[in-house]
Formats: structure tokens, sequence, C-alpha cells
């Protein structure tokens, strides 16, 4: 098996179209385990810290550009990310122990392409997009179309993500991910609910986007869950709604983790739970 560290996107992406079977190293927290498995035997690892903005937080129209080996504990530390998009950073927080944070980014996440991924959902809701690189050039994608299913991504050959964008916040605006998991750490969600809504100035929910994961094929956007809230204050009755919307859209399966009555009900909870931590950060009050 080669090692090779390309020094730019362009020798990266020469390098990655040379060698069917290549496989691309940012944290490797994934990576590193399915080799020690034999999940894989690829021929070549592409290590892209070494180029240039892959390491790197930077504002863009607004809001966030990501480079693609950002870790989850460097996210933490930035505090306009924490500022702007609490819910993203908290989220990637939780993906595996300390250890693992300290290597574990938003790009390699998404990749992997885990239902239950915890830094989906949330991006999912913050209307997150994928900037990909490959032989053709580059491409945006939005971050809810990159999973295609469990472990198969919308990337063609020779692909990779260099950076995540997290859009403007705009004003009166808040996010939250919540998931359940059986142990209090170290665990893969159960269900998982990230929600980023904006409220107007008479507290009734402008814009709202609802996502779940762990209870599909592939993490979800819930169009009908934004919609019970919006134009809306979240009192009981909209809060009901929003669960209820949320618990219809779950299509999970039974396992050794939870029932598929468990999870669906799971996923209301979390989901009214989220909005008021989503609300409460938009009207600027701690949560």
């Amino acid at each position: 098996m080669r090692y090779e560290a390309p020094l730019s996107v362009e020798d990266a992406v020469a390098t990655l179209a040379g060698q069917a079977g290549a496989h691309v190293l940012a944290g490797g927290t994934d990576l590193l385990v399915k080799l020690r498995s034999e999940m894989i035997e690829p021929g070549m690892i592409v290590d892209i810290k070494r180029i240039d903005g892959m390491k790197d937080i930077r504002t863009e129209d607004g809001g966030w550009r990501i480079g693609a080996a950002v870790s989850g504990a460097e996210m933490s530390e930035h505090a306009g990310l924490v500022a702007d998009w609490p819910g993203v950073v908290e989220a990637a927080g939780l993906i595996g122990s300390t250890q693992v944070q300290g290597r574990a980014t938003l790009a390699g996440n998404l990749c992997n392409a885990s239902p239950a991924a915890d830094s989906v959902p949330a991006m999912v809701a913050a209307g997150a997009v994928a900037r990909i690189v490959g032989p053709q050039g580059t491409r945006d994608l939005a971050v809810i179309d990159v999973p295609q299913g469990p472990g198969k991504t919308a990337l063609e050959p020779g692909e990779f993500i260099a950076s995540i964008l997290l859009p403007a916040r705009g004003q009166r605006s808040g996010d939250a991910y919540l998931r359940f998991i059986p142990r209090t750490e170290m665990d893969i969600a159960v269900v998982g609910c990230g929600i980023s809504l904006s409220l107007d100035e008479e507290d009734r929910v402008s814009a709202a986007r609802v996502s779940l994961g762990a209870v599909g094929p592939k993490v979800m956007l819930v169009g009908d869950a934004a919609q019970a809230i919006t134009r809306r204050v979240l009192d009981e009755a909209a809060l009901s709604d929003l669960a209820a919307a949320c618990s219809a859209a779950a299509t999970p399966i039974d396992d050794k983790r939870g029932t598929v009555d468990f999870r669906k009900h799971v996923a209301g909870v979390l989901a009214r739970r989220a909005a008021v931590i989503a609300a409460a950060r938009a009207k600027g009050e701690t949560a």
C-alpha cells in the first residue's frame, strides 16, 4: 500500500485519478477502523491534510467555510463558528471519544455515509453545502444529497470533499442537534434530530429546517415538520404538531438498539426539545 501526501488540490486529484481504489485520509477515524478490521484493502492512501486550506476555518459570504481536515475539537475552539452554528459544532463534538474528536472531521463523517452519523443531520438542518473536487473540476452539492444510502455517496471516482460551507446564519436564528443513545457517551445515535430556525419580531417561526438521522437509510430532511411550525409561535400545539410530523416521517428498522415504535416516538421527542433549544438561541437566550 502506497502513502501519498500531495501539497495541492490538483496534485491530489491527479494522484487519485491515477490509482483505482485509492482512499482519502483527512482525520482517518473511520478509515483506520476499516483498515484494521480488514474491511478495505486500498492500494493507496492519499493524505490531504498538507493541502492549503484543508485545516482552515474562514468566513465566506457571511457564513463559514470549513476545510475537510478541520477536526471537531478545532471547531469547538473557534468562537465565531460556535456563536453562529452551535448545533453543528455540538454534533461534531459527539463523534467518539475526546481523542477521536481531535481527529474526526465533518467531511469524513459525511463520506462515511452512516445513517446514524451525528454531524450530518446538524449540517442538513443548517443547509450546509459540500465543495467537491475531482477530475472534472469543482462542484458544490448540498450535504443532504451527498449520502445515497448506507456506505454510499454521490461522489464520483477520483472525487473528494475539500470543504463544507455553513451559510450565513441570519438575524434571530438558531440551531440545535440532539440524539438518543443507550449509553451516556461514545455510542452511535438510535435517533438524531437537527433543527435550524429563524424567528420574526413576534417570535413566530419565519423559516425552519428539520432533519432526522438513524431512522432511515440516509439522513432525511423533513419538510412536513418544518411546515408544521412555520408562521407559528412554538407553543405546545406547534411543538406537538412538529413531533407528530417527525414521528410520521421516520422509517426506522427494528434491531437490538431500538424498535420501530420506540424510534418513531423518540424522533418526535427529540424534535420538540431541539426546537425549544434552537428558538432560545435565536432569541439570544442561553440554551
